[in-house]
């Protein structure tokens, strides 16, 4: 093990004010223990390999498989990729230069058409080397006098862009391009439980529409949190209550930016997308739907967004109407359209759907509900970490989405509303924090968001939540989608080569999905399979039977992708698809 060297003014001098070196001497206990327990694998200097455009495509296994490229979601830019070196597979055997039993040693990484792999295809290199040392470590927190002191330090970023400048929208839009290339491996270090084994395999965690991993920087805030700045918020004036209630609102405002809402009093804190739902459809939904009045969901829809509106309209007499599907798991527009009638009190439906990865055309729905009066809620659990959301140009009067499945801690999430309509909507639950006066006759609620919110809130929960949202806007949203488009083109081209796989879902504007089965082997004994060999993906209906028997099944397998998802792992899921058991 070695020792960083480090780079002080004044050549080891001892820093002004510090006489006897105290910073420099704990910098460097720092630094010693995070080598030695954290055993980092520096990627090797290598040449980037391109992702050229193949003409010659594998032959499918399966007549009608999934999307063309040049039909999928999203336009297929293609980002500089840094990722460590290709290597086979051999019977399962361990890939990559990693090491066992070291607790940063397993990067797949090399990005590239899966017809790159075929015999006789030779790519062209780029003349562009790795950065010698990629192994970032985080510096002690320096004075709050330093400008951007308190601002997180990404190493993906370091040179890229000033920290410390407030990050809008149109400025994550404008530093793409500066955010090249797109270093997988680097960003991968910022997720520790990725860099671990399981059955004796290194982990290929592909099972992330049901939930995601967290940076450090995640990890780090909570633990921050919980260890220094404890406390209840608004309910006292002592200095960890004013800490941790500037770092609840501080979640509030994050979150406000990341959705593109104009107000942050728009945003309520919930536990999750599932909550957010029901506060919906037990607040808005007493208030304005009754007897023979209509809602409209989709074939699509998570049983979290089907079972509050049931509960609703069998408390109140309305009737649900629900919009079909095609054999490509589309939404039949013009059925939508024929179900608004004057009778329709509101439209519940996913964004992207968690089944099928189908990325449903909001936009337009909120445009034809909203010609006939009717409010949209739109359930963002599975867009919020692909897609770049703009609550305000989308115009939805409701968005929900889960911390969970954007990197941050579950258990938390947040409900977007136009103030309007939260500001006519009665509490939900009722409880401290959300009242301004309580009698035994009457009770003064808070504005809004409180009045929505109830008790003690998941204070770190919200912390957490924030973190993850710093982290995706410096990561860059489009880049980060950008990027997930090229491998989930990768991954549909390739699981087309395993004989007998069909896939379910193949929607022309996709998102993250790959659900399939492969006929006479049971979709558990798939996923059993695969997790031998580390790889984690789901089997089941994924709270979406709905859209599960349209295709005549009750189960499938469901690989799922993030941004630190890489083509290696890919391939390691095709190679160990192919060689599948036939039971």
């Amino acid at each position: 093990m070695s020792i960083p060297r480090l780079e002080l003014p004044g050549s080891g001098s001892p820093v002004p004010g510090d006489p006897f070196g105290t910073e420099l001497i704990g910098r460097l206990a720092n630094e010693f223990f995070r080598e030695d327990f954290q055993s980092p694998v520096q990627a090797p200097d290598l040449p980037l390999v391109s992702r050229e455009t193949v003409a010659e495509k594998p032959e499918a296994g399966l007549s009608g498989g999934f999307p063309t490229a040049a039909s999928s979601a999203t336009p297929p830019v293609h980002p500089t990729v840094v990722g460590a070196a290709p290597g086979d597979v051999d019977d399962y055997a361990d890939s990559g230069g990693h090491e066992s039993g070291s607790a940063d040693s397993y990067e797949f990484g090399e990005p590239r058409s899966y017809a790159d792999g075929l015999h006789g295809h030779v790519a062209e290199s780029r003349g562009r080397d790795l950065p010698a040392d990629r192994n970032w470590r985080p510096e002690p927190e320096p004075p709050a006098s330093v400008p951007g002191a308190n601002e997180t330090q990404y190493y993906f970023l370091q040179g890229v862009r000033d920290l410390s400048a407030p990050m809008t929208e149109e400025a994550v839009a404008s530093g793409v391009a500066g955010l090249s290339p797109f270093d997988v491996s680097a960003i991968r270090k910022d997720f520790p439980a990725l860099h671990q084994r399981v059955n004796g395999r290194p982990l290929v965690w592909l099972d992330n529409a049901a939930t995601t991993h967290k940076p450090h920087a995640v990890i780090d805030a909570t633990s921050s949190f919980y260890s220094r700045d404890n406390s209840n918020i608004h309910r006292a004036a002592h200095q960890l209550a004013e800490r941790s209630t500037a770092l609840f609102e501080a979640g509030r405002e994050k979150v406000q930016r990341f959705l593109g809402a104009a107000d942050k009093h728009e945003i309520v804190f919930l536990r999750g997308t599932t909550e957010a739902i029901n506060l919906i459809a037990n607040s808005y939904g007493r208030q304005n739907i009754g007897e023979g009045d209509e809602i409209i969901l989709t074939t699509l829809e998570h049983h979290a967004n089907i079972v509050p509106w049931q509960l609703l309209a069998q408390q109140t007499g309305a009737v649900i109407r629900v919009v079909p599907i095609n054999d490509r798991g589309e939404l039949i527009l013009e059925e939508f359209v024929r179900l608004l009638n004057p009778r329709t009190k509101i439209v519940s439906i996913t964004h992207v759907s968690n089944a099928l990865g189908t990325v449903n055309p909001v936009e337009q729905i909120i445009q034809l509900a909203h010609a006939h009066g009717v409010p949209v809620v739109v359930d963002g659990a599975q867009s919020t970490p692909h897609i770049p959301i703009n609550v305000t140009a989308l115009d939805a009067d409701f968005f929900v989405f889960s911390a969970h499945k954007i990197f941050g801690p579950t258990g938390i999430g947040a409900l977007y509303a136009k103030r309007h309509l939260l500001e006519a909507m009665p509490p939900w639950q009722g409880g401290g924090h959300m009242i301004k006066d309580v009698t035994f006759e009457r009770t003064i609620y808070q504005s809004v968001p409180e009045k929505f919110e109830a008790g003690t809130p998941d204070i770190a929960g919200v912390v957490g939540l924030g973190a993850a949202v710093d982290y995706l806007m410096a990561l860059g949203i489009p880049a980060l989608a950008a990027y997930e488009h090229s491998l989930l083109e990768y991954a549909m081209e390739a699981l087309a080569t395993v004989t007998g796989l069909k896939p379910i879902g193949t929607a022309a504007n996709k998102a993250s999905v790959l659900s399939f089965v492969i006929p006479g082997i049971p979709n558990d004994k798939i996923a059993q399979h695969l997790d031998q060999h580390g790889i984690a993906v789901r089997a089941g209906h994924h709270c979406a039977l709905p859209a599960q028997r349209h295709f005549g099944l009750e189960t499938t397998v469901r690989p799922s992708l993030a941004f630190y998802n890489t083509h290696d792992e890919v391939d390691l899921l095709v190679e160990v698809l192919k060689k599948l058991p036939k039971r």
